[in-house]
């Protein structure tokens, strides 16, 4: 994954912990390990981004199907300590018809029984576009969660552009109220990532159907006005969009054409 990254021009990365519309993980190897610890100080790897698999569901009505997130989940952060400093995201969940209160309360059960004193990673909840019964589609969910969670200094968000944008966060006309309504409601400090992505789909449709960069409903100048927002600098962007690496590569030289350094 390092050496693909620095071929299109990344400094980082999101990968998978294991199959993400499944279950099974490969077995650590100590060696492959070291080989991308000793890669990514010699190219400037910044944080990479472990992604959970996407049929996680830590408030789902079914009890079984919690537990397995749960065991899921415990067994990445152990994995993500042989790449200490980094993040773990996964999407929230869906209540199901429980409420968004009960979902909350079941997604921080779990996190009070993953979460380790002393681990190194940094465990992201990632922003959502609410279709369904997801939980997630508001700061205010968020930060209902964090507060529940005992060891709070391990958590941080993902900002997903496509996901808050759908859910009604205009970021294309009020990026500074956006902004200025997540540092109330969460705090700016626990920004940690951004997942960047246009949208196929108009204002607050609550779709999530993500779209390549300048395609979609977002537009480039909005994603200009972010990638150069002075309180965003410094937080690790990782591309989600319907690309292959070639499309990534030019998505990755558009951006940075238009970063104002400074």
């Amino acid at each position: 994954m390092g050496k693909t990254a620095v071929s299109i021009g990344a400094n980082t990365f999101q990968f998978f912990t294991r199959n993400p519309r499944g279950s099974r993980a490969k077995a650590i190897d100590v060696k492959d390990v070291a080989a991308f610890l000793e890669y990514a100080e010699q190219n400037d790897i910044s944080r990479i981004l472990a992604h959970a698999p996407y049929t996680l569901n830590a408030c789902s009505k079914d009890e079984r199907t919690r537990e397995f997130a749960l065991e899921t989940m415990e067994d990445d952060l152990k994995r993500m300590e042989y790449v200490p400093g980094n993040c773990y995201n996964f999407h929230p969940g869906s209540h199901v018809g429980q409420g968004a209160t009960e979902g909350i309360r079941q997604i921080a059960a779990t996190l009070n029984q993953i979460l380790k004193p002393g681990q190194h990673t940094t465990v992201l909840l990632e922003t959502m576009a609410g279709k369904g019964t997801e939980v997630g589609r508001s700061f205010e969910e968020l930060r209902a969660i964090l507060d529940l969670v005992e060891l709070p200094q391990l958590m941080g968000v993902c900002l997903d552009t496509c996901h808050v944008y759908d859910a009604g966060y205009d970021i294309v006309n009020d990026l500074d109220g956006v902004l200025e309504q997540f540092d109330r409601v969460i705090g700016l400090e626990k920004l940690k990532a951004i997942h960047m992505n246009d949208s196929k789909n108009p204002f607050a449709s609550h779709k999530d159907r993500h779209e390549k960069i300048g395609e979609g409903s977002i537009g480039l100048e909005a994603f200009e006005r972010i990638i150069n927002h002075p309180q965003l600098q410094g937080i690790p962007v990782y591309l989600e969009t319907p690309n292959e690496l070639e499309g990534y590569a030019a998505e990755i030289r558009m951006l940075r054409e238009r970063y104002r350094k400074g």
